[in-house]
């Protein structure tokens, strides 16, 4: 915990989202864009370590604090990839739910990593809430 908040750590190398899509036919003769076997392995990984937030269904407004650790990546990218991610694993219902990110960029070639928190805003107060 840092500042109140619970922070999860996923080790690994995040995976750029900008680079690893291809383009792929589909049956109606156009294309689309599908995600290579990288990201696809990043995202079952985080999966796997993502203890705190994994099956919380976040379903209202919030803020992601991160720290991405990594050999030399745009920052930008890697938070595309752990918000999806957050969706993969269940933590958050829908990533257009962000409304504010904190993000600091650091290097550590010798123990990539990525560090959040999910903070979300308080639930609307119930109508039963008075009458208990």
């Amino acid at each position: 915990m840092r500042d109140g908040n619970e922070f999860e750590v996923i080790l690994g190398q995040i995976v750029a989202k900008a680079n690893n899509y291809q383009a792929v036919t589909d049956g109606a003769g156009g294309r689309r864009m599908i995600k290579n076997s990288r990201v696809r392995a990043y995202e079952k990984n985080f999966q796997k370590q993502c203890r705190i937030y994994a099956g919380r269904m976040i379903n209202r407004p919030f803020d992601l604090i991160v720290e991405v650790y990594h050999n030399n990546l745009d920052l930008d990218n890697s938070l595309k990839t752990l918000l999806d991610c957050l969706q993969y694993a269940g933590a958050i219902t829908n990533n257009n739910l962000c409304t504010r990110i904190v993000a600091d960029k650091r290097i550590d070639p010798h123990r990539p990593r990525v560090e959040f928190s999910i903070i979300p805003e308080p639930a609307p107060p119930s109508l039963f809430d008075e009458y208990g």
